[in-house]
């Protein structure tokens, strides 16, 4: 009987303290995998307030061209038509956040990931991509080209 009791308690303490250094293992690991992680996440970059952008100069765009322009953080594609409209819209596909680009043999705005394509309007007319893209406002003065946020 006395042999039973002993056992059952070397077992139960043998038991206790696989528990506690499991516990302490896991918290050392976590308290060493938790910074190397959290340096190796980019940290996170406020929105830039921009107005409005100088994009460049008119006789720097050829008609059916088109030109990626940073406003704030963000990429915006200017384009200029063939009826030598300057229209402006952002550059990242409402998909999957892929650069767009423009197409002057189909005159459309292509997104190469999925094959996504936007009028010139900005609205989505093929492809995966669930909504237009945003619309900026072009300004002309004298030579300069101004993109701007729609009001």
């Amino acid at each position: 009987m006395k042999q039973d009791f002993y056992t059952d308690t070397k077992t139960n303490r043998r038991d206790f303290l696989n528990y506690i250094l499991s516990i302490s293992g896991l918290g050392f690991i976590v308290s060493v995998l938790y910074p190397i992680i959290a340096y190796l996440k980019p940290p996170r970059q406020s929105e830039v307030e921009v107005s409005n952008v100088l994009a460049c100069k008119l006789s720097e765009l050829e008609k059916e061209s088109y030109k990626i322009i940073r406003f704030g953080n963000k990429p915006v594609i200017l384009i200029r038509t063939v009826e030598d409209k300057l229209v402006a819209f952002s550059a990242t596909c409402t998909h999957l956040d892929c650069t767009v680009q423009y197409r002057k043999d189909f005159g459309t705005i292509w997104c190469a990931c999925h094959n996504g394509k936007y009028d010139l309007t900005g609205r989505n007319i093929s492809g995966p991509p669930p909504k237009p893209l945003d619309k900026y406002k072009v300004i002309l003065k004298c030579e300069d080209i101004y993109i701007s946020k729609m009001a």
